[in-house]
C-alpha cells in the first residue's frame, strides 16, 4: 500500500482556519517566487562588472615581448629598439662581449674580453666584418672616434686601429709608460683614459694623441682606499666621470681637472653600488652606472634618478651614439635604447 498523501496546515487571511492543502499545491505556489529570486541574481551579477569596471583604472600600460612569450611593462624613460647577436663564435655571435664603441658615421664595434675578436655592425645591426687584436691578452678597453678610428686598450698599452679594416695605426705613446686599463673618446676628438702603475690616474689627450691633462691619483687623493680597476666616461661638457670599482663610488673631475664631488657608495640601497662594471654620460648630462642590481642613473651632480635592467640582462659596456641612443652589450646580445624625453 502507498503512503497516505500528507497535508499541510497553511493560515491565510479570509479562508476558514481548518482548510488543509496538499504540499504539491504548496510547491506550486512557491515556484513563481523562486524564479523571481533567481531572475533578481542574475541581474545582480550582469551589472557587477560594469560597477567594477567603473572604479577600475582603464589605462593600459604599455608591453614589450619577453622571453617565454609573455609581457613586460617597457622602461618608463626608455624603449628597446634593436637587439642583435646571440652566444657563440660565428658572425655576429658572442662569446664574452663586455666593450662597446660607436663612430661618427653609426658604425658599431663590439670586442670579446678574450680571444681579440672585434665584430663590427652597422648602424642597423648587421654584420659587416670581423678583426683580431692580441688573442693573448684580455680586451680591456675599446673607444671609437667620429672619423671611426679605434683605440683599443690590451696589456696596458693603447693601440689605434682603421675600424672598417682592422688595419694598425700605430700606438699612443705616454711618457709614463703602460698601464692604461679603460679609454673614451671625447666630442672633440681626444681621449680620456684610465692608467694605473702603483697611482691611479686619469690621462686626457687631444686629437693628435698629445698629453693635455693628467690627473695624479684621481681616486686615492679623494679617498683612503686606492683603485685597481677604473672606468671613464665624459659629458659633452668636458667633465670627467670616474667609476671606481672597487671603491663602489663615482668621482667626477672638472674639464680643467679639478675634482668636483663623489656619489654611489658601498650598499644595496638605491643609488649604491654593489660590483659596478661600466659607466657611460648621455646628451643631457646623466650619468649611468652598471652594478649588480642594474644600470643606475644619476645627474651630473650624483643626485640618483632611477634604475632599470636593459632587456633584463647585465650591461657589460655602454655607449651612447650622436643621436643620444644608448647601446648595451651583455655578453652575447647588444641592445639599443632610446630615451624618451
Amino acid at each position: 500500500m502507498g503512503r497516505p498523501a500528507q497535508v499541510v496546515h497553511l493560515k491565510i487571511d479570509g479562508l476558514p482556519r481548518n482548510v488543509k492543502f496538499p504540499k504539491w499545491i504548496l510547491l506550486l505556489l512557491l515556484l513563481p517566487l523562486l524564479g523571481v529570486g533567481a531572475g533578481i541574481l542574475a541581474m545582480i551579477a550582469g551589472f557587477a562588472p560594469l560597477f567594477v569596471s567603473g572604479n577600475r583604472n582603464t589605462r593600459t600600460p604599455p608591453t614589450g615581448s619577453q622571453p617565454g612569450g609573455g609581457t613586460r611593462p617597457e622602461l618608463s624613460f626608455a624603449s628597446v629598439v634593436l637587439k642583435f647577436g646571440s652566444e657563440g663564435i660565428g658572425a655576429g655571435m658572442f662569446s664574452d662581449a663586455r666593450s662597446i664603441a660607436v663612430d661618427g658615421a653609426g658604425n658599431i664595434y663590439v670586442g670579446d674580453y678574450s680571444g681579440g675578436r672585434i665584430q663590427v655592425f652597422d648602424a642597423a645591426g648587421k654584420f659587416v666584418t670581423q678583426w683580431t687584436v692580441d688573442p693573448k691578452m684580455p680586451l680591456r678597453g675599446l673607444a671609437a672616434d667620429r672619423k671611426g678610428n679605434v683605440y683599443v686598450v690590451q696589456s696596458g698599452n693603447i693601440r689605434k686601429f682603421e675600424g672598417l679594416t682592422g688595419n694598425p695605426l700605430g700606438e699612443i705613446n705616454y711618457s709614463e709608460g703602460w698601464g692604461f686599463d679603460d679609454i673614451v673618446s671625447t666630442p672633440d676628438g681626444g681621449l680620456v683614459c684610465a692608467w694605473y702603475k702603483n697611482r691611479d690616474d686619469i690621462v686626457r689627450f687631444d686629437s693628435s694623441g698629445k698629453v693635455v691633462r693628467t690627473i695624479k691619483a684621481a681616486i686615492s687623493s679623494t679617498t683612503d682606499r686606492s683603485e685597481l680597476n677604473t672606468r671613464v666616461a665624459v659629458d659633452g661638457a668636458g667633465n670627467i666621470y670616474a667609476l671606481g670599482a672597487f671603491n663602489n663610488a663615482i668621482f667626477k673631475f672638472g674639464p680643467d681637472g679639478k675634482y668636483i664631488n663623489k656619489f654611489g657608495g658601498d650598499g644595496d640601497k638605491p643609488g649604491q653600488l654593489r660590483a659596478p662594471s661600466s659607466i657611460a654620460v648621455d646628451g643631457h648630462g646623466k650619468v649611468y652606472v652598471s652594478d649588480i642590481k642594474g644600470v643606475q642613473v644619476f645627474d651630473g651632480d650624483g643626485r640618483y634618478l632611477q634604475i632599470f635592467k636593459p632587456d633584463g640582462g647585465h650591461a657589460s659596456g655602454m655607449v651612447f651614439n650622436d643621436k643620444n641612443e644608448l647601446f648595451v652589450v651583455d655578453r652575447t646580445k647588444v641592445v639599443k635604447l632610446v630615451l624618451k624625453e
